[in-house]
């Protein structure tokens, strides 16, 4: 373990690591909708036939989120034995998606639920894990699937109940992340997908935790209103305890806040004095196409911006596209029985920040 303290405690609310922490590879696994979306042709597998050859739906997103830790893996060169820990979660009661998924590799095994934000916590804990040296490798999934949210959520699908247009489409998806606290990874054959490259890498260097913002909302089919104040909050307390300003960032992405929630936040945003459209992007905007595809007001789901983020915004990263990118995923933390008592739907948003670092930049 590396002698150095791990991590700094930053404000009031965040820390950023001394010890490096590297994305050393990503894979997504998504559903045929998503497949004909704006990014389908960047996802690892787009599989057809939503069951994924199982017999319920819960079981199905199972196998998507085994299959996304599966590629990743293999993406790095590495087994299941490899892997110290892993973090993971879904939206379904008691994580069933994951403790049947995941859990079956015979990987230790923390399950997670930060709603939609998951994959935030996810690589939230897995950084601080890999800082600390509490694992070589650490692997961070989620996954959600479309019909098992809705069973979960709102009503079976042959209800066939009209959505509002604030209602955002549960993403059939799955991301998953290889991060370690040593480069290069060790015997990582020359075929392998990692994120590791000659152009440089991808390094997590620093967290904001999120908290618990509530407005009082009680529309479950407006998620994007009930995120969005915690979005602000997380992204604001970023901006003060790093010293930074939107400018510092290439790139500021939430992770599901959809049409609506994207404009609430960029007006509590300017409310607070930072402006940050033109560097600001949604996730759940991006995987659909709002204009061809019926999605309402965009994609929502912990596989939202975990796929968005594995297929997308990571090989962006490890390219040199961005230097520095803000990711923000953010959660509704409602269950059935919070929801059919009447209580209010809690925002929580959980920032990561990702930086990409050139092969002679690289710490040794």
């Amino acid at each position: 373990m590396n002698s150095q303290t791990p991590a700094r405690l930053t404000g009031s609310a965040s820390m950023s690591f001394q010890n490096p922490v590297y994305v050393v590879s990503c894979a997504s696994v998504v559903g045929k909708k998503e497949g004909e979306g704006p990014l389908g042709s960047k996802f690892d597998l787009v599989c057809e036939e939503p069951m994924f050859g199982e017999d319920t739906w819960e079981a199905a997103e199972s196998t998507m989120q085994k299959e996304a830790a599966a590629l990743a893996l293999g993406k790095a060169g590495l087994t299941p034995g490899d892997i110290r820990m892993t973090f993971a979660g879904d939206l379904l009661a008691q994580t069933t998606a994951s403790s049947f998924g995941i859990a079956g590799m015979g990987i230790p095994f923390y399950g997670l639920f930060g709603a939609c934000s998951t994959i935030g916590e996810s690589l939230s804990l897995g950084a601080m894990s890999a800082a600390a040296g509490y694992g070589e490798h650490i692997l961070c999934a989620t996954s959600s699937h479309f019909a098992s949210a809705e069973k979960e959520f709102r009503f079976p699908l042959a209800y066939g109940n009209q959505r509002p247009l604030s209602a955002t489409w549960t993403v059939t998806g799955s991301g998953a992340c290889v991060l370690s606290g040593t480069l290069p990874v060790p015997e990582i054959p020359e075929k392998t997908e990692s994120l590791i490259s000659e152009e440089g890498c991808v390094q997590i260097t620093g967290l904001t935790t999120g908290r618990l913002i509530d407005f009082g909302l009680k529309d479950s089919l407006n998620m994007g209103g009930c995120m969005a104040p915690a979005a602000c909050d997380t992204i604001y307390r970023n901006f003060c305890d790093f010293g930074r300003a939107p400018d510092d960032y290439d790139a500021i992405f939430t992770g599901d806040l959809g049409a609506v929630g994207k404009r609430i936040l960029l007006d509590l945003l300017n409310e607070k004095g930072y402006d940050i459209e033109s560097i600001y992007q949604d996730c759940g905007l991006l995987i659909f196409d709002g204009e061809t595809q019926d999605t309402h007001s965009g994609g929502s789901g912990c596989g939202c911006s975990a796929s968005v983020l594995a297929a997308y915004i990571l090989p962006e990263l490890a390219k040199g596209t961005w230097k520095r990118v803000l990711f923000v995923p953010t959660g509704a933390l409602l269950s059935k029985t919070s929801f059919n008592e009447g209580d209010s739907i809690p925002g929580i948003a959980h920032a990561v920040v990702l930086e990409h670092v050139s092969k002679k930049d690289q710490k040794q």
